[in-house]
């Protein structure tokens, strides 16, 4: 017969598997209704003019985001807090549609700024309030001819699918750190960030802009930890650990972990 301790052990390791289901249950990220909206293409074939962008990610090829990227109008981008959000995308109601192609499936990486000298039904395309998608050339030929320009399309929001852990890209000086947080899974945007040095308390880090997090601190020789949190699901990731000491603005350092 089992003693009052074991089972009292068992009982508690129940409820924390319950707890941690329940918890994991809330916070993965499903995928959202269908919408309607219109999608052009900027750059050529190569998506050499992709790089970069809005949100701060750099060279998506080296970073993880290949040709598969979008820009979003101002509607949609929310000024930064969509960078990192994954859209499936399909061509609808135009002869320009490819057959038998459901959907292509793409990253938000850069904002598609308003045209105020073109009407926004001729030429500006993301002016606000509309809904619109410019897709990296590459990702439009998928589901679409691309000298049709303009097409319509439907679009809805899905998790990002994510290899590895949440990476982190340092820039700033000795009494500043700025943070581009890339690879993030699930919702793919983040709401909120914080830092802890190894001799810190935790410091709440200010959105900088796109996918960049700041601290205006001195952190150097201390090994940082980071917490952030989703915007579309607010579910919190605490990373530990994720610098060493000898940490260098310049590179990136990868996570363990990530939003599922």
């Amino acid at each position: 017969m089992a003693s009052s301790s074991s089972l009292s052990f068992n009982l508690f390791m129940v409820a924390l598997v319950l707890a941690i289901s329940i918890r994991s249950t809330l916070a993965v990220f499903r995928p959202s209704p269908w919408k309607l909206a219109h999608a052009t293409f900027y750059g050529d074939e190569t998506a050499s003019q992709t790089m970069g962008g809005a949100c701060g990610y750099g060279n998506l090829f080296t970073n993880g985001y290949g040709t598969d990227t979008v820009a979003l109008s101002s509607t949609l981008f929310n000024n930064g807090y969509a960078c990192g959000a994954c859209f499936q995308i399909k061509c609808v109601q135009s002869k320009a549609c490819y057959a038998n192609v459901p959907f292509t499936t793409v990253t938000a990486t850069n904002l598609c700024p308003p045209n105020w000298s073109q009407d926004s039904n001729a030429g500006g395309w993301c002016n606000p309030p509309r809904v619109h998608f410019d897709m990296a050339k590459p990702a439009f030929m998928k589901i679409a001819w691309w000298k049709a320009g303009i097409i319509p399309v439907q679009y809805r929001r899905v998790p990002c699918v994510k290899k590895g852990g949440v990476r982190f890209s340092l820039q700033g000086n000795g009494y500043w750190l700025l943070v581009y947080v890339m690879n993030v899974g699930g919702g793919g945007d983040v709401y909120s960030m914080a830092v802890k040095g190894s001799k810190t308390g935790w410091i709440t880090m200010s959105h900088n802009w796109g996918a960049s997090y700041q601290a205006f601190a001195s952190l150097g020789g201390q090994s940082l930890s980071f917490r952030i949190t989703s915007y579309t699901t607010r579910e919190t990731l605490t990373l530990w650990n994720v610098l060493p000491s000898n940490w260098r603005v310049g590179l990136t350092y990868n996570s363990n972990f990530n939003f599922h």
